[in-house]
């Protein structure tokens, strides 16, 4: 019988949430200043003045110490919101608070943007279970980012930040995945 990719994908999906819930707090911590000294570097290789970032749940990789250090340097960092249709608006969180989105995710408060702003920056940094050794993201299964980058005409490089053993030979895909241009991990940016 052929594997079918949606069941592969909840399977790989539960495992990662499994092996997240169980990390150590000391190892978390660690890795956060990994992840916060390796964004730091993309930036200052890339150049980028205008990023978009997700608000990390507790269980993901903590992008919000790199956060506070783009935004205290004057770097524009956009947030995703989620919508009912799917799609992804953004802020710039002016309020500086933060509420839970439509699947309980952390998202910044401020003025809707629209799903277009995205279009705007240099570099996007997006959440992800795994990612293979091609690129290809495997997401949390609701689509808004492969919606998002699938509809972008002229996409910046995007990035996905995930645990040094969240980085894998190979994952499942269906037609609608997107890949990334390159990966953060608390050790190394890999280009792809």
């Amino acid at each position: 019988m052929p594997d079918d990719p949606d069941v592969d994908k909840r399977i790989l999906r539960a495992e990662l949430r499994e092996r997240r819930r169980n990390m150590p707090a000391h190892e978390r911590e660690l890795a956060t200043e990994g992840f916060t000294a390796r964004l730091e570097e993309l930036i200052g290789s890339t150049q980028a003045e205008s990023i978009s970032c997700y608000l990390s749940m507790p269980t993901e990789p903590n992008t919000r110490p790199f956060v506070n250090w783009a935004e205290a340097r004057g770097i524009r960092v956009l947030f995703p919101v989620t919508r009912e249709d799917g799609l992804l608006d953004w802020t710039v969180g002016e309020e500086e608070t933060e509420t839970l989105g439509l699947h309980g995710t952390p998202e910044a408060v401020g003025e809707l943007l629209g799903p277009m702003a995205i279009n705007d920056v240099d570099l996007i940094i997006v959440p992800a279970a795994a990612i293979d050794a091609t690129g290809m993201r495997l997401g949390w299964g609701r689509g808004y980012f492969d919606k998002t980058l699938g509809s972008m005409g002229k996409c910046p490089p995007v990035y996905a930040v995930v645990f040094d053993s969240e980085f894998v030979e190979t994952v499942p895909r269906e037609v609608h995945d997107q890949p990334v241009n390159g990966i953060v991990t608390p050790t190394r940016i890999i280009a792809f």
